[in-house]
């Protein structure tokens, strides 16, 4: 073993050994391999009760007046070996297991042991009493006292935990990333585009200090680690760190269920996720989305219709990176069926959401923030709606266009997430359908004969002249809310209802 091992340290031995650049509490000197006394301070650095990233533990050294004494005594060779092996047992006896860095160096002519550890990211962690006890081991918290690890009482427990509770992924450290992986081009571009002074910046204080200003960074001062969304945001290949950070999308004109074998696949969109986003809805624009206008009787000006509003598919998207999990093994993936788009991110909506809630399909407020920060850089963009108001939004621009309402669904597990964003009826290719320049009697014609029973059934109902409810009418057919409007609207086309042009609380009457 030689001493460029040392280079590994992201600081001189000469500091650690002396306290420098860093607290002396997160320092702790150990001068011989006592594994049982060792692994409590190990818990403890991971566990990060005062949120000061972590800690080092250096054995083979003896302490004197708060430093380390000189020459160190230092450790056999042959130990770096069996110390090294001996921690990969007792890293898995932690739980959740937990892995240090352990880094020989050499000093003043002997060989030390540094224990470098971060703060854990799936704190809180437990550890035995004692790690090399053959018996059945009895398992504590541990947090650092001032220079002593020691166990948590019931309170500093419940703090562990809702400390790892409170830390969403996006705002965790990334132990991969490093300053180089930020594209300062991408970095400027956001600044510039959210009025930040920053945004000038780049070029002549570097990366690192604009991260850091824009507290995008974790860690102590030696060494900062780069969060999760700064990787998102500003690094053109997200997906060398999370897995399967792409688009998928394709389309299936004669629909995914009746003929799944004509299909399209278009190339998968990657990059940064404003650029995802970006690159997803030019090609809705230029590809998918198609408008119509149509001249309506007895009206000055003509209505201009959408398939699809980009809004809605604009939020839908947006509302799919911002949920998603970025470390599972699934893409977005976007599926374009004749009557619907189908937009889906893993995983599924989490459980303080219900089920009666994901039905209506009106506002989901949740509890639990995957990627909290991320959803604030894609609000500084007007790409994310705030407040839990994603969802409205998505209704909201489906109705003013004409549209059905959107609809979303869940497994009973909550592994994905799936939002379906049906076609605006004038745009189907089907034969029952209404024409906004049919009448009645014409469109009686080519209908079929369980759509003329419907608009029987409700132009009935409405006989009395007097305004009715979408609910009342809905349960007198025997359907649901949404296929309920749908007919209503077509009626009114076909100039036989009219409504009282309120967004809530509509009512329908005979013309």
């Amino acid at each position: 073993m030689n001493g460029d091992d040392a280079m590994e340290l992201e600081m001189g031995v000469e500091d650690l050994l002396n306290k420098r650049k860093l607290e002396s509490d997160r320092i702790e000197f150990k001068t011989g391999w006592n594994p049982d006394d060792i692994y409590h301070s190990v818990c403890a650095f991971a566990n990060d009760y005062n949120n000061d990233g972590g800690g080092y533990i250096v054995v083979g050294v003896e302490e004197e007046n708060g430093v380390a004494k000189r020459p160190v005594k230092g450790l056999p060779e042959y130990m770096l070996d069996s110390i090294q092996k001996d921690m990969l047992g007792y890293n898995n006896l932690i739980s959740p297991p937990y892995f240090p860095q352990g880094i020989p160096a050499e000093v003043d002519g002997k060989w030390i042991f540094v224990i470098v550890v971060r703060t854990g990211q799936q704190r809180p962690y437990k550890s035995p009493e004692h790690v090399t006890s053959k018996k059945e081991k009895k398992y504590n918290y541990y947090i650092r006292y001032q220079t002593s690890s020691v166990k948590a009482n019931s309170e500093q427990e419940r703090e562990l935990i809702n400390m790892s509770d409170q830390t969403p992924f996006d705002c965790r450290a990334n132990h991969k990333a490093t300053f180089e992986d930020i594209s300062p081009v991408l970095l400027e571009d956001h600044l510039r585009k959210t009025g930040s002074k920053l945004a000038k910046q780049v070029r002549e204080r570097g990366v690192e200090e604009i991260l850091n200003d824009m507290q995008l960074l974790v860690g102590p001062p030696e060494l900062r680690y780069i969060q999760n969304v700064a990787i998102m945001m500003f690094c053109e290949h997200p997906e060398k760190f999370f897995g399967y950070t792409y688009v998928q999308m394709t389309s299936f004109p004669k629909g995914s269920i009746e003929n799944p074998s004509i299909s399209e696949d278009f190339p998968n969109i990657t990059g940064s996720v404003p650029q995802m986003i970006q690159a997803t809805m030019e090609r809705f624009r230029n590809l998918i989305i198609r408008e119509k206008v149509i001249k309506v009787p007895n009206q000055m000006e003509a209505l201009r219709i959408f398939n699809y509003p980009y809004q809605a598919i604009e939020e839908a998207v947006v509302n799919a990176f911002y949920h998603r999990d970025y470390m599972s093994f699934e893409p977005i993936t976007i599926e374009i069926e004749p009557d619907c788009i189908n937009i889906m991110n893993f995983p599924g909506i989490d459980r303080s959401i219900s089920e009666k809630t994901i039905a209506e399909g009106k506002r989901f407020v949740s509890r639990y923030y995957r990627n909290r920060r991320l959803g604030e850089f894609l609000k500084e963009l007007d790409l994310s709606e705030g407040h839990s108001s994603g969802i409205p939004t998505i209704q909201e621009e489906l109705e003013k266009n004409g549209s059905p309402r959107a609809e979303f669904f869940t497994d009973e597990d909550r592994r994905a997430m799936r939002i379906r964003i049906p076609i605006h009826p004038a745009f189907l290719e089907a034969d029952d359908q209404v024409s906004l320049s049919d009448s009645y009697e014409k469109a009686t014609k080519k209908l079929s004969k369980k759509k003329i029973e419907q608009y029987d059934k409700i132009l009935k109902l409405l006989n009395d002249g007097e305004w009715h409810k979408t609910a009342e009418i809905a349960e007198n057919l025997g359907l649901k809310d949404t296929r309920t409007k749908e007919l209503l609207k077509e009626l009114i086309v076909l100039d036989k209802l009219i409504d009282n042009g309120k967004t809530k609380g509509k009512l329908y009457r005979l013309k």
